[in-house]
């Protein structure tokens, strides 16, 4: 398999060692000649000076025949830039890109980019596991003041089981945009029934997030 990885930091590093001792053909690309210099003394020639967002770079590093491109550099838009030349230039068919702003993953994937790898999402997910009666998670915050996505479980004693949304008193200014049962998305609609069990995500006023946990989580 060969791999390029574009941004010489210490992720790119590691992960081209990594790739190297298990045997893949890998080429670091990195711009900063200092960098570049100092991973040449360790790996060799699988490292090359360039801009990974430019073109002719990625086309010096073979990247027609590559089967992986993946994006570390500490720059969202660059690692975007980077994935979208790889699959619309040179037809790569798989693309992964580090995502430094959480808030940037949607966009990312809207735009093609097949893996998005978030630290801060990785480390929220590991905080949620060791917290799991946690009632209300934040997934993002909207530019309009004060909404939130967020969601949360619907738990057994929750007085919603097995009523449909229509017959649902929600707070206001709350919409309920998807379900999760069973590792399946539903779109709800108003006869859409809730179990318990059911993962709920929805667009919340700030003020309408404490009768929304009451109301879903039994809390």
């Amino acid at each position: 398999m060969y791999i390029l990885v574009v941004g010489g930091g210490k992720v790119g590093y590691y992960l081209t060692k990594t790739l190297v001792n298990e045997g893949h053909e890998i080429l670091l690309i990195e711009k900063n000649a200092q960098k570049v210099s100092i991973w040449r003394d360790r790996f060799g020639s699988v490292v090359l000076q360039g801009d990974g967002c430019e073109v002719t770079t990625l086309d010096q590093a073979g990247a027609g025949r590559a089967d992986v491109v993946i994006a570390v550099t500490g720059d969202d838009e660059d690692n975007l830039v980077i994935c979208q030349v790889a699959k619309q230039r040179f037809h790569v068919r798989k693309t992964i890109a580090r995502v430094n702003n959480p808030k940037n993953e949607d966009i990312f994937r809207r735009l093609g980019v097949d893996v998005t790898v978030s630290q801060t999402n990785v480390i929220r997910a590991l905080i949620e596991q060791t917290i799991p009666d946690r009632p209300l998670v934040h997934l993002l915050t909207l530019r309009h003041n004060g909404m939130e996505i967020v969601e949360t479980t619907v738990s057994e004693d929750s007085l919603v089981v097995g009523q449909p949304l229509a017959d649902i008193n929600l707070p206001p200014n709350v919409v309920l945009s998807a379900i999760l049962r069973g590792g399946e998305m539903i779109i709800p609609n108003g006869s859409s029934v809730l179990w318990a069990g059911d993962e709920v995500i929805a667009v919340a006023e700030r003020a309408s997030e404490a009768p929304l946990r009451r109301l879903l989580a039994g809390s």
